[in-house]
């Protein structure tokens, strides 16, 4: 609801702005917002309808929409100074028409001077007009109506000395059309830059990580974490293949799926996520719960990545050896599945284990560290936030997670948040591009 009332808001302002700014009244007008309620109803329809013939305008739409009304604000303020240029000029006498130029074409009146105490102007043929500009009074006492009043010396249609006159219509319609196609080109060529960035190659980041208890033998162990993958309508298994790829010529000792693989069922998806079978690592492919995967069916999931042999974590630890040492990989459900019955459980997950050795928790959002910190997590490794995905939406990720994209500590724990390497919604990255990350684990030699 309350994204429908946004939305519907959105396309209120960018109908102003693009369509009756720029048109008069009339067939143009009409053309134009008929577009416009298409476009709104082609954006619900992607939201709704999961074939691909309707989300792909649908979802590029939407960010089409949520550029140019940022576009459109930003000019704001250009188009008042414009304006205000405009009406200033307009109200300039020296630049305001000549008063011969301003008579009635006869040359039958005489200008009258202001102030100059006179009851009217006297014509060749007697007659005088009066000072209101309402009418002229003959020497037969007669009147008629005046056509060009004249109200203390100044003609009708320029505005007195230092007042603002009214700006010329043409000129404000050539203004709204040139801001128009100025929002328009910045709102295309974001959005087109973001897709380029979205529908790439993730960025293959390597990410050291010092842990104060990780065994020396253990230094250089090679985590490959991805998260968000979004398989669903815009995304199959093409997608899946290259980031299989991706993730295969890192050579891993071990991958971590961190929540959000799917945007629908296993019947619609399971074809598109198939090419995670093909994942090579030392010690084998590991994944934990995203709020998607609940909203898609968790169950059904969980069993075809086993069946994948993509091993699911479900608040749980294991043990992970390497030349003799150890540290523990331990995953927990996402917060989303405490809606369902099943959500996160730090205890289950963490109890019993040798606290001499380092633990690496594997949890979809980085808000979980809080609770992680409390139970003496290491490392933890998160994705969810996109890393914002669309500009200015980077803002608003910090109200609600303590890590937006990158490494960082909260309450001691060191936690890892992956850019993803899908996206949601829109084909469209601005700012945030998707990444596939190599954490590779290090022991801190300073402290021996």
């Amino acid at each position: 609801m309350l994204f429908g009332a946004v939305m519907g808001a959105i396309h209120y302002y960018v109908w102003r702005r693009a369509v009756r700014d720029t048109t008069a009244p009339g067939r143009a007008r009409r053309v134009g917002t008929g577009v416009v309620v298409v476009l709104f109803a082609l954006l619900v329809a992607g939201l709704v309808i999961r074939s691909p013939v309707v989300a792909w305008p649908g979802y590029v739409w939407l960010a089409c929409a949520f550029y140019l009304a940022i576009a459109f604000g930003l000019l704001e303020v250009p188009r008042a100074l414009l304006h205000r240029a405009a009406r200033r000029k307009a109200a300039r006498p020296d630049l305001a028409p000549p008063a011969d130029l301003a008579a009635p074409a006869s040359g039958d009146l005489a200008p009258v001077a202001a102030g100059d105490g006179a009851a009217g102007a006297r014509a060749a043929d007697g007659t005088t007009r009066n000072r209101t500009g309402t009418g002229r009074t003959g020497t037969d006492g007669t009147g008629t109506e005046g056509k060009t009043p004249v109200v203390d010396g100044t003609a009708a249609g320029r505005a007195p000395r230092g007042t603002a006159g009214p700006a010329d219509p043409d000129r404000r319609l050539f203004l709204a059309r040139s801001l128009a196609v100025v929002g328009g080109v910045a709102a295309a060529g974001v959005v087109g830059y973001g897709a380029t960035q979205a529908l790439g190659d993730p960025l293959v980041k390597r990410v050291p990580v010092t842990l104060a208890k990780l065994d020396p033998r253990l230094t250089g162990y090679r985590i490959a974490v991805v998260s968000d993958i979004h398989l669903g309508p815009l995304l199959g298994r093409a997608h899946t293949e290259r980031i299989v790829r991706m993730i295969n010529e890192q050579q891993p000792d071990l991958v971590a799926i961190v929540g959000d693989l799917v945007d629908g069922t296993v019947a619609e998806l399971g074809e598109a996520a198939a090419p995670l079978r093909d994942l090579v690592s030392t010690h084998g492919a590991f994944f934990v719960t995203g709020n998607h995967e609940y909203y898609s069916g968790a169950e059904p999931w969980l069993a075809e990545l086993d069946r994948l042999d993509v091993h699911p974590l479900r608040n749980e630890r294991l043990r992970v050896e390497r030349a003799g040492a150890a540290f523990d990989l331990a995953g927990v459900n996402d917060v989303a599945g405490a809606n369902f019955a099943d959500g996160p459980d730090f205890a289950r997950a963490l109890a019993g284990r040798d606290e001499r050795d380092p633990v690496v928790l594997l949890a979809h959002q980085p808000v979980q560290a809080h609770e992680a910190a409390r139970h003496g997590v290491d490392l933890q490794l998160s994705g969810h936030t996109h890393g914002g995905q669309m500009f200015p939406f980077h803002l608003a990720v910090g109200l609600q997670q303590p890590v937006r994209s990158g490494l960082a500590e909260v309450d001691g724990t060191q936690v890892y948040t992956s850019n993803g390497a899908g996206f949601w919604g829109p084909p469209v990255r601005v700012g945030a591009p998707p990444d596939i990350t190599v954490v590779e684990l290090r022991h801190n030699f300073a402290r021996r």
